[in-house]
């Protein structure tokens, strides 16, 4: 995958896998079919919620999530510049325009307490991103959305098996959206889903990801041809069962593959501790935090950007997650930001970088990624 020594990420899928997608190749339907809606019930119960849809992309599920509820030209949605770009673009591409608020200088996730600011007559939702795994505060964006009639959209792309407060993802969002791209803790690759407790909103998704047609090609397959119709509008937003074959051997390793991230990054945080202008965003107490990723904040000398170059040349991969998204050239020509209107999130994203963190790494990894950090910043 890279010629790393250690690489910033590598899977663990395995022959496990194979064996499922082998299964899929074996029999006829390689789209959608019982093979996504055996992974939809599983992680529809994972989640406790009532229904998941398996789509091609976490930014599809944003995407067909302000869709249904209407959202579109004209209307505005509070969201974070402190994310992957999907995040903004999924309400751009609805037609609405994100707004963004400032984030928490200590864990990253967007600052409940200054939500309420940026709600004018033409907020219709709150998009929150439980950045790296761990989750936002939720009951204090609940209130605020019950407050002022807002719907909630959990991007959750990083955070299958984050809670807080005894609530998990999509636990007061009408939506939770979640990614299983290359390097997400659940992954195929390229894909998505959304769970939502509403039913017909649920019957109203399942329509629109497959271009609004009233009966899908597998279906047409094993139940015999009848014609089918086109009702309504809709995307090309569904998962193949190939895809869904690779999710389906993770769900039995979620949770040891969640104790071994943990337990990686207490080495982490015990090793870089005390290192002079690095800071690792804070886990809040009382929840479970999912650690997608391992970010540091790289504050002084050297910089952030000295510091992956350090590192790559030692043999050790780094990625920045994330450059804030309002200093992106698209952003600054189409909106207008500028430098200094997110200081907080502008502080964070120039200083973040993640560290190599994967399943399989293990703890002399975790040491010599520290020792190489020590060492780059001590010359700096």
């Amino acid at each position: 995958m890279t010629s790393f020594r250690i690489p910033f990420y590598r899977h663990d899928l395995g022959q496990a896998e194979l064996d499922e997608v082998a299964k899929v190749l074996a029999g006829e339907i390689l789209t959608t079919g019982e093979t996504v809606a055996e992974f939809e019930r599983r992680f529809a119960e994972l989640l406790g919620r009532r229904h998941a849809l398996a789509v091609t992309s976490c930014t599809g599920a944003l995407h067909l999530s302000l869709l249904a509820l209407g959202i579109g030209a004209g209307d505005e949605v509070i969201t974070t510049p402190m994310s992957f770009v999907a995040t903004a673009t999924a309400i751009i591409e609805a037609g609405a325009t994100p707004v963004f608020v400032d984030v928490e200088p200590d864990t990253g996730n967007i600052d409940a307490a200054l939500i309420e600011a940026a709600i004018t007559p033409r907020t219709r939702a709150i998009m929150p991103v439980h950045l790296y795994g761990q989750m936002c505060d939720m009951q204090a964006i609940g209130a605020i959305a019950e407050r002022h009639g807002l719907a909630v959209l959990e991007d959750a792309a990083h955070c299958v098996e984050g809670r807080r407060d005894g609530l998990g993802p999509g636990a007061i969002g009408v939506t939770a959206s979640f990614s299983f791209y290359a390097t997400k803790n659940m992954t195929c690759g390229e894909g998505g889903a959304l769970v939502t407790d509403d039913t017909a909103l649920y019957e109203k998704l399942r329509l629109w990801r497959l271009h609004g047609m009233t009966r899908s090609a597998a279906e047409r397959a094993t139940e015999g041809y009848a014609h089918w119709d086109m009702i309504q509008m809709g995307w090309k937003y569904n998962l193949s069962n190939i895809e869904a074959a690779l999710l389906l051997p993770q769900f039995a390793r979620l949770e040891a593959k969640l104790a071994q991230r943990q337990e990686l990054a207490r080495r982490y945080r015990q090793g870089l501790a005390g290192l002079p202008g690095i800071a690792i965003p804070a886990e809040r107490p009382g929840g479970i935090h999912a650690y997608h990723v391992l970010p540091i904040w790289v504050f002084g000398r050297p910089g952030r950007d000295a510091v992956i170059a350090g590192l790559n040349r030692r043999g050790i991969g780094a990625v920045v997650n994330y450059n804030p998204i309002h200093l992106m050239r698209y952003f600054v020509d189409t909106y207008g930001y500028a430098q200094g209107d997110f200081p907080i999130a502008e502080r964070l994203g120039h200083a973040t970088l993640s560290l190599p963190f994967y399943p399989g790494m293990n703890l002399e990894a975790v040491d010599e990624v520290v020792a190489a950090v020590a060492e780059i910043v001590d010359a700096g």
